[in-house]
């Protein structure tokens, strides 16, 4: 939290199938010695999926914006609607939940969420589901208190009539925003980098930054000059890929791509992480598959003097 809080969510199992899990909240005011007791952000208490959490630091709490399944069921527990929702919450810092915000009706299900602060308000990203099953990212944003009904960031107009479990990453610097994101438009996989300066209000040109055969699972941080950090998976062949960078100038110039770490494009091996370190080196998390025992590891690298 911006106060020095630690803030950690996790999903905790329902008893009624796969699909029934609810979001939890803990946070920590002595560096992570002890623990709150878990709240849950919620009031639905439906069996059905909560979860796909971003953060949202606020003055005197945390934002908790998540994907809510609760019209998949009736009243009665029967099948419903089966429209996946995105929703919002704030967490007080003694524990008083905010009111709940319903921020888009009809989402894709299974795409994770990604959110950030800019100098004019918070900012969430996530993959749309039209009526015709365009799953496109969309951006919303909360300008004095009210959030805006959501925006693509670039229509790519990806018709696809399941989840492909692959969403967004945003990430803002004063009224700089850029988001990355995964497409399938015209059965051609690409990884894209968009721009902007209003605070995610109009966005410039997307940028194709993947090697021509991406899995996605991206992730973006600043890097200096207002360029930014791209991390994604890439296909290698079979199962194997490879999580890469590059860094990409808001101008659309961007770097030759750098290969990290070998990875595998399978499902289990995750979404890899990359968050700012200091000396501007910058922290990777992944998912080893290697010996069929998944272990997340981590590394620290210092990139920027092999992306020109």
């Amino acid at each position: 939290g911006s106060d020095g809080t630690l803030w950690a969510h996790y999903l905790e199992r329902g008893g009624k199938g796969t699909y029934d899990y609810a979001v939890r909240v803990v946070r920590s005011d002595d560096g992570g010695v002890s623990w709150s007791e878990p709240v849950t952000p919620h009031d639905d208490r439906s069996p059905t999926e909560h979860g796909f959490v971003s953060t949202i630091p606020t003055t005197d709490g945390m934002g908790f914006v998540w994907l809510d399944g609760r019209r998949y069921v009736d009243a009665e527990g029967k099948q419903a609607t089966r429209e996946m929702t995105l929703r919002f919450r704030r967490l007080g810092a003694d524990g008083t939940l905010g009111e709940e915000t319903l921020l888009d009706g009809r989402v894709c299900d299974c795409c994770q969420t990604s959110s950030a602060m800019t100098d004019a308000g918070p900012v969430t990203v996530y993959r749309d589901r039209s009526p015709d099953e365009i799953r496109d990212i969309y951006i919303t944003r909360s300008v004095d208190g009210e959030w805006s009904e959501g925006a693509p960031v670039h229509e790519d107009g990806w018709e696809i009539a399941g989840c492909p479990v692959n969403g967004p990453a945003v990430v803002a610097s004063g009224m700089d925003v850029a988001v990355a994101w995964f497409t399938g438009a015209g059965d051609i996989p690409k990884v894209k980098v968009a721009f902007s300066h209003d605070a995610g209000n109009t966005f410039g040109d997307p940028v194709v930054i993947d090697d021509g055969n991406p899995a996605g699972r991206v992730d973006l941080l600043f890097a200096e000059e207002g360029a930014v950090l791209v991390t994604w998976l890439e296909r290698t062949g079979g199962d194997a890929a490879e999580v890469r960078v590059r860094r990409v100038a808001p101008s659309g110039a961007a770097s030759a791509s750098v290969s990290l770490v070998g990875s595998s494009g399978a499902r289990a091996s995750g979404f890899p992480r990359v968050v700012s370190a200091q000396e501007g080196a910058v922290m990777l998390a992944w998912t080893d598959l290697e010996g069929g025992v998944p272990q997340v590891r981590v590394a620290r690298l210092v990139v920027e003097g092999a992306l020109p």
